[in-house]
């Protein structure tokens, strides 16, 4: 069996959907003769917590830990005690550690801009920068005893392939850059408060990583498009996806109309349009408001929580927190509506959120909110999954409504039924062992 070191600052019992990709590749990669090892951090800042998914790491895999040292004293002096230190929950109106609040241009405190300041000009790309060198020499004298085929590096955080990079160049072994995000065209990256000379070590980055790369994996057409552009490097698309396993499992639906989200929901994906129109709808069919359910099972920043409560349907709501996958996966199958929001970034155009593919295997209608033109609405419209409308689209927004509660009534709101075979994680891990072994047969 061929072995592939997989280096990820993220790993169970790290929740969320950057560490099911790479649990997910793990447990299907010794079926075609790869022996998964991973090299993780014995000691990551937990921003989520998923016990459940250590489950799906196959017993032929290799697990190597190694501490970490992070900047975060400093942080957490500045900030107070239990703050949060992840990129997507840094900022914004408040800070506590629960909410999702991500990096955007809202309104900020001293202390955030202070610590945005510190966090995005003195740790290049990440604070994670200080576990690379630390960890290409423990790498480099592990590989001599325990030889691998390939390695492969999965950011964010960045600083995962800055270890590709030195370690691919001292051992001569093919090396895969899987960005589940961008990099300088991340959505938040604009508003990191970056110095010039900052900004230009990120590209400069940024740039010797594509093109020191053996291979480069991105998860979206517009984004493998954009690195396309920038580097000779081949440039692959491997999307995330769904585990069918994850779907068999019995369950039962409610007789309630759920309007369901799960995953990090962010107040700068705030759908302010439809819960306007669910509360137009409760004042004047009184069915409908007893029955409607609005099930959000993730992170949620306040400001959404609240703008359903400042439209009247704080009796709707059932805000459920947090919860670990298998529940989530509960939760979309439970619902009569699935809404994906996207944030009103320019930049998200391009992304497809991870639970957009567990969303298509729960096939349950979905209501997807923002560009109509973007990468996650052409997998929705390609998959017959649902449709896609503007932000502000209120008109259509209320006519789909109308029309799905009315085949809710009548037993009518069926299953889409679309073709997602591509989306299984059994074939986007074939995908990959196909890179790997291109990469490798070329030694």
């Amino acid at each position: 069996m061929k072995r592939v070191l997989i280096i990820t600052y993220y790993w169970p019992p790290s929740g969320g959907s950057g560490v099911q990709r790479w649990v997910k590749f793990a447990k299907y990669l010794p079926a075609s003769g790869w022996q998964p090892v991973i090299y993780t951090p014995e000691n990551p800042e937990l921003t989520t917590v998923d016990k459940t998914l250590a489950d799906e790491i196959p017993p032929e895999a290799e697990i190597i830990k190694r501490h970490i040292t992070e900047p975060y004293g400093i942080y957490r002096k500045i900030m107070g005690k239990g703050s949060s230190t992840d990129l997507k929950t840094l900022t914004g109106a408040s800070s506590s550690k629960d909410e999702v609040n991500p990096i955007n241009g809202g309104e900020k405190s001293w202390k955030q801009k202070l610590s945005l300041f510190i966090r995005g000009n003195f740790f290049i790309p990440d604070p994670r920068i200080l576990w690379v060198n630390p960890s290409v020499r423990f790498l480099k004298e592990y590989l001599k005893a325990h030889p691998v085929d390939a390695i492969v590096t999965t950011g964010p955080p960045q600083s995962m392939h800055l270890i590709g990079l030195k370690l691919s160049r001292a051992t001569g072994l093919p090396w895969l850059a899987d960005f589940r995000d961008p990099w300088t065209k991340m959505f938040y990256f604009k508003h990191l408060g970056l110095t010039r000379r900052s900004e230009e070590k990120h590209h400069a980055l940024e740039q010797e990583v594509l093109d020191g790369a053996t291979k480069v994996i991105a998860v979206s057409p517009l984004v493998q498009a954009d690195f396309k552009a920038m580097t000779k490097t081949p440039v692959e698309l491997i999307t995330n996806g769904f585990d069918e396993e994850d779907f068999k499992r019995e369950f039962e639906l409610d007789d309630c109309f759920n309007v369901t989200h799960t995953g990090l929901f962010a107040s700068d994906g705030n759908p302010d349009v439809l819960w306007k129109v669910l509360a137009d709808k409760c004042r004047t069919d009184v069915q409908f408001r007893r029955t409607l359910r609005i099930r959000l099972a993730g992170k949620t920043d306040r400001e959404i929580t609240k703008s359903i409560e400042d439209a009247g349907l704080g009796a709707n709501l059932v805000d459920l927190g947090y919860q670990s996958h298998d529940v989530a996966v509960r939760e979309q199958r439970n619902a009569s509506i699935l809404i994906l929001p996207l944030r009103k970034e320019p930049e998200y155009n391009a992304v497809l959120p991870g639970k957009l593919f567990e969303y298509l295997a729960s096939r349950r209608p979905i209501l997807g909110i923002g560009q109509t033109g973007g990468a996650m609405a052409t997998v929705v419209r390609d998959a017959g999954a649902g449709v896609v409308y503007d932000w502000n689209d209120e008109k259509r927004i209320r006519e789909w409504m109308d029309f799905c509660w009315e085949e809710f009534q009548n037993g009518e709101l069926q299953d889409t039924a679309g073709d997602i075979s591509r989306y299984t994680r059994r074939n986007t891990t074939k995908r990959l062992v196909s890179l790997l072994n291109e990469i490798t047969d070329k030694k």
